[in-house]
């Protein structure tokens, strides 16, 4: 299992540099980048049942999920 989906680089390819730079420089997107990270593994964890859980705590992390990428969405997109 080496390709994990919905990275960031994935999602927003158009915005790679920008992500780069905003990791270097703003610590609050830094964290949120991080954040993102690895919620998105666990959710992925739990989806290929590597590390199975029950369906409403793997919602409530797809919601997270979501949320944290609205957030990141937000900044590049006025960045």
């Amino acid at each position: 299992m080496s390709h994990t989906p919905h990275e960031l680089a994935e999602e927003f390819p158009e915005k790679i540099d920008l992500m780069s730079q905003l990791k270097q420089t703003d610590a609050h997107f830094s964290r949120l980048a991080d954040e993102y990270h690895d919620v998105n593994r666990a959710v992925h964890r739990a989806e290929t049942n590597v590390e199975p859980m029950e369906e409403l705590a793997e919602v409530e992390l797809r919601k997270k999920r979501a949320a944290l990428k609205d957030e990141i969405w937000g900044i590049l997109s006025k960045a």
